[in-house]
């Protein structure tokens, strides 16, 4: 066989029909021609006859010119596939026989051919007590899953072995699922399962293990529940009862004798040499811990409630006590200290997460914010994925990621977010732990995943002013205290209004905290100064916009009629009085304002203007606020204090 052709080739066919010559694609040809090579490839090794192919290209009814037309198609995959070959030989890779053709390739060249023997390994290593062993081999196997198999090849024997193949692969995810729960991942098993009985909702094992990865966490209510999701389903879709095996699981869940509840993790698997030892067995990751977390602050000064609340969190729910994946969601206003503080945290966390550290900015304030889809594509190349082996499928590529990252600890931060439909598929499993930012409180991962969410609130004046302090040098405001404190009051508590003016004052030579005050204290100026040339995420403005730019044309009405009235509190009653609405539209209105964090809800039907987005609202013309553009066009700044001495200033 050539060393050339055959050993470097290689066929994906559990997916999009894709084929690489070492690392370069190469084109296939017509849609007839790939049905050939999906064909030849699934018989690997076996000589298939002419007329095996004309029935699987074009079915009991072929056209009289089929005959020529195979011969075509094996000249073109001769071509593609062996483009050395000397003269008209038969090749070495497609190889004619008397009556036939036979494709001639090593098992790990063609992946559902290696799904297959890898799939056959772990059931020995099951027979033979060995399940982790058996875990690990299924998990490898699911991975080389791109999506649905020959997806866009055409012919009836295509269309015949896409339902033979998915029947494999939800068999193995089954298996796959079983080890889970014995290995006592019953917590992460629940959450893949909801996912697989989506798309195979007729499975009654699917079903079976769902109710039994329940009733071991604990939550039989729920397992009860999940029955009777599923004797409905099945009654209504087709009019059949639950078959034995979940009727007994049902009775014994009743009666508590659902054995194993809640059991504990081997030993091993928690230890670094064993997880060492699975990445360097998987074939689709490599062999390195990934760590991709952005850098810290420089500086970081306050939030030491928050800190502590994380710190408890963490050890509460630490992987050795069985818990599910934590998750930790910070929401907040615009400019508040969402990214800063999840860094913080992160880095503060490292060793707690030996197998490494994952980090992706979703775009959520951003006009086009990322799929879920293309997060997990960058997610998966940080663990080591090769580009041309990425599922092209949603449910593939979650499938892989949770594969990769069970019985990891990981920590995985995402920055960012935009909602629940972005974050679900993105949610890891077991020993890994999830940091969320978004300026919209994710109410779903409270209430689905049991996240623990927390709401920033602007920094204090004594706070901010340590902040300034801490960003300048302590020399700035020994004798300065007064002044650096009303610039922190005029920053609104807001850590990015501070970051720039701390900017500020250190880039000038000539700025000292009394004048850059006395420039501040008016309004419009202030909002003009409190931003960096170029860098639309350091402007106060250019955040608040984004918020802005999301709400409802009446909620943004509502926005600058509030911000006109000059209050700094605002009551329920008071868009009744501005807009002559009903208290429920204004409720409404008031909690879409809060969650863009453009109010700050401080108690019971109370709420609060942060200065620097009324001065925003206040300032913004009768437009809709789609209208508004993320860069607004800005005068020239103040440039000088009272004195008439020059402390800096632009014109954009």
């Amino acid at each position: 066989m050539s060393h050339t052709a055959s050993s470097t080739l290689s066929v994906q066919l559990l997916g999009t029909l894709r084929v690489w010559s070492h690392d370069e694609e190469i084109l296939i040809g017509p849609p007839k021609q790939r049905a050939l090579l999906a064909l030849l490839a699934i018989r690997l090794g076996v000589v298939v006859r002419r007329e095996q192919i004309v029935d699987a290209l074009w079915g009991p009814e072929p056209p009289a010119t089929a005959a020529n037309g195979v011969h075509t198609y094996v000249a073109g995959l001769r071509r593609a596939l062996d483009p050395v070959r000397a003269g008209r030989g038969s090749g070495e890779v497609l190889v004619t026989r008397s009556d036939g053709y036979e494709l001639r390739l090593p098992v790990e060249a063609v992946d559902a051919a290696l799904f297959v023997r890898q799939r056959e390994e772990a059931r020995r290593m099951a027979a033979a007590g060995r399940p982790e062993a058996a875990f690990e081999r299924l998990g490898a196997a699911l991975g080389l899953w791109h999506g649905e198999a020959l997806a866009g090849v055409p012919g009836p024997f295509a269309a015949m072995e896409r339902v033979r193949l998915r029947e494999m692969r939800f068999a193995a995810v089954e298996e796959w699922i079983g080890g889970m729960i014995a290995a006592g991942g019953s917590e992460e098993a629940v959450v893949v399962l909801n996912e697989a009985i989506v798309q195979e909702p007729l499975r009654e094992k699917l079903r079976y293990l769902l109710m039994l990865a329940l009733s071991r966490c604990g939550r039989q209510a729920h397992a009860l529940q999940a029955y009777s999701e599923t004797r409905t389903y099945l009654d209504e879709e087709l009019g059949i009862e639950p078959g034995v095996e979940l009727r007994n699981l049902h009775a014994r869940i009743l009666a508590g004798t659902v054995e194993g509840s809640r059991p504990p993790r081997s030993p091993q698997r928690e230890t670094v040499p064993a997880q060492a030892e699975r990445r360097s067995t998987a074939p689709t990751a490599a062999a390195y811990l990934p760590s991709h977390l952005p850098s810290r602050a420089n500086v970081f000064v306050g939030r030491s409630a928050e800190l502590r609340k994380v710190r408890e969190m963490l050890t509460r729910e630490s992987p050795e006590r069985g818990r599910a994946t934590p998750i930790l969601a910070i929401d907040g206003a615009p400019g508040v200290g969402k990214s800063a503080l999840a860094l913080e945290l992160a880095h503060e966390s490292l060793d707690r997460f030996p197998d490494g550290h994952l980090y992706a900015d979703l775009g959520g304030t951003s006009d086009h914010p990322l799929s879920a889809f293309d997060v997990l594509a960058q997610l998966l190349r940080n663990l080591g994925i090769q580009r041309a082996s990425l599922p092209t499928d949603l449910d593939g590529r979650v499938m892989l990621y949770r594969s990769l990252l069970h019985g990891k600890k990981m920590l995985v931060v995402l920055d960012n977010a935009l909602g629940a439909d972005q974050l679900r598929p993105l949610i890891p499993q077991g020993s890994a732990c999830l940091i969320v930012t978004s300026r919209q409180p994710q109410r779903g991962l409270v209430v689905r995943y049991g996240a623990h969410r927390i709401g920033l609130k602007p920094l204090d004046r004594e706070t901010a002013t340590a902040l300034l302090l801490a960003l300048t040098g302590a020399e700035q405001g020994t004798d300065r205290r007064s002044a650096v404190s009303r610039l922190a009051e005029l920053c609104g508590g807001l850590p990015l209004a501070i970051r720039i003016t701390a900017g500020r004052l250190l880039g000038d030579p000539y700025a000292s905290p009394e004048r850059l005050a006395a420039l501040y204290e008016d309004p419009l100026t202030r909002l003009e100064l409190l931003a960096v040339e170029g860098d639309d995420d350091m402007s106060i403005r250019s955040v608040i916009t984004v918020s802005y730019r999301h709400l409802s044309e009446e909620t943004a009405r509502l926005f600058r009629m509030l911000c006109r009235t000059g209050l700094e509190e605002v009551g329920p009653m008071s868009p009744v009085q501005l807009m002559g609405i009903t208290p429920t539209a204004a409720a409404s209105h008031l909690e879409s304002l809060t969650d863009h964090g453009l109010l700050e809800q401080t108690g019971p039907e109370e709420y609060r203007l942060n200065d620097l987005v009324r001065i925003y609202g206040a300032g913004l013309a009768e437009v809709r606020p789609q209208a508004i553009p993320l860069h607004t066009p800005r005068k020239l700044a103040i440039t000088q204090d009272p004195d008439g001495r020059r402390i800096g200033g632009r014109v954009s």
